[in-house]
């Protein structure tokens, strides 16, 4: 039985609209900054997690891709990338493990470029309406923790006051559609609303009703996650 995540999915894209008019407006209004152009790839290499919702929708997508082909493509892509940053994070661990401070080893796989799956031979992407939101403020001053950040291949000077995207904002909504999408299907996983994964990893997983702890079993707080 396939689960209806429609309704979440629907606001998640209103909310995406949203995202998109933040970004419209910078361009508007600091067009000689934003160097953003079809052929750039700069932010097809970052690093970063999908929230659940995302991951979701994502995966949802990625199914209506007509092509077999292409989707096995993207499938050998994914695997391929979920391996390397598999071997990252367990390096992560280690470091932690063994001492090393938390912000250092973040520090650390921040610079780490692997290449998204859906980037394409002709340096497109393969899911470009679908991008996650991440994706879609590239470009832009955005802000995590307090702390800036600036994609180095704008005219966005550092020091000098632009408009800036709160991330921590961002991902608290992101956050709260999870939490729905959760309630949603009925969910007895009470930290599922919480998980993050890489983009490699949401086109391989199966949002089936196992993975979402939708059937069976009483409700838990650590029952599969």
């Amino acid at each position: 039985m396939s689960i209806d995540f429609k309704p979440v999915l629907d606001k998640y894209e209103v909310y995406v609209g949203v995202v998109d008019g933040i970004f419209n407006k910078v361009r508007s209004e600091f067009g000689h900054c934003v160097t953003c152009k079809p052929g750039c790839d700069d932010c097809c290499y970052a690093l970063f997690d999908l929230s659940l919702v995302e991951a979701v929708y994502i995966n949802t997508c990625f199914k209506k891709i007509a092509s077999g082909d292409l989707k096995s493509k993207i499938m050998e892509r994914a695997a391929r990338a979920d391996r390397q940053i598999h071997k990252l994070k367990k390096s992560a661990y280690q470091q932690l493990k063994h001492g090393r401070e938390e912000l250092s080893i973040l520090g650390d796989m921040a610079m780490e470029r692997i290449m998204c799956p859906l980037l394409n031979d002709d340096n497109e992407c393969d899911l470009y309406d679908n991008r996650p939101i991440t994706c879609r403020l590239y470009g832009i001053p955005t802000s995590t923790a307090g702390a800036s950040h600036i994609c180095g291949k704008s005219a966005f000077e550092k020091g000098d006051r632009y408009p800036t995207v709160n991330m921590d904002k961002i991902h608290g909504q992101l956050y709260h559609y999870s939490l729905e999408l959760a309630i949603h299907v009925k969910s007895r996983f009470l930290k599922i609303p919480e998980v993050l994964m890489p983009l490699s990893m949401a086109l391989i997983t199966d949002f089936n009703e196992e993975f979402l702890g939708v059937t069976g079993g009483e409700q838990s707080g650590t029952d599969g996650i």
